[in-house]
């Protein structure tokens, strides 16, 4: 089962059945899936949106670290706005993405930054984890904005995952925390 994760803003915690209005108001929307297809497409309703989520905790009680799927809820408001994964890559399950997503009306706060900054930290410190990749759609420029914003360097695009051309984004245990030139960082602060 995934571990909760704490940044300064945002508490990572494993998806509850009760999370369902939450999560439709974040997968049901083709503004967010239309990045995820075909990994995922729109979500059309809450009851498909509840078998979603069943099928997410099942596979967080069945899987191990370092995978899982974790709700991303303000902790001062105690509500999700998001979420995040780690899942190995098809086709070969090599490579550990990791990816994140949000509602709309949270886009540019830069809770997906310290979203995915606090998930690296936590991804980083298991065993056998050395790297994570996100992969990007050229067109989506917040998703690569995001990317950089938490540390990864792009590497340069691939058609090895999902069939897609995608631009590829990595981020090792070295260079993380790394300044870049011109880039703050305001997700510095975690706790397990």
């Amino acid at each position: 089962m995934a571990s909760t994760i704490v940044s300064e803003r945002l508490t990572l915690r494993p998806w509850r059945l009760d999370d369902v209005e939450a999560a439709f108001a974040i997968y049901g929307r083709p503004d967010v899936a239309r990045w995820l297809s075909p990994a995922m497409d729109t979500v059309s309703d809450r009851d498909a949106m509840r078998l979603v989520l069943q099928q997410w905790i099942a596979e967080d009680h069945r899987g191990s670290p370092p995978t899982g799927r974790w709700a991303v809820e303000l902790t001062a408001e105690r509500r999700v706005v998001g979420g995040v994964i780690l899942l190995y890559l098809p086709p070969g399950g090599e490579d550990l993405e990791i990816g994140w997503q949000l509602e709309p009306g949270s886009w540019g706060r830069g809770y997906a930054a310290e979203a995915g900054h606090a998930t690296a930290h936590w991804a980083l410190q298991q065993a056998g984890v050395d790297e994570l990749f996100a992969v990007v759609r050229p067109a989506n420029a917040r998703a690569a904005a995001t990317a950089e914003r938490i540390g990864m360097e792009w590497v340069g695009e691939t058609d090895k995952y999902y069939d897609l051309r995608l631009q590829v984004y990595r981020l090792r245990t070295g260079d993380l925390d790394r300044p870049l030139p011109g880039r703050t960082y305001g997700a510095d602060r975690h706790s397990r």
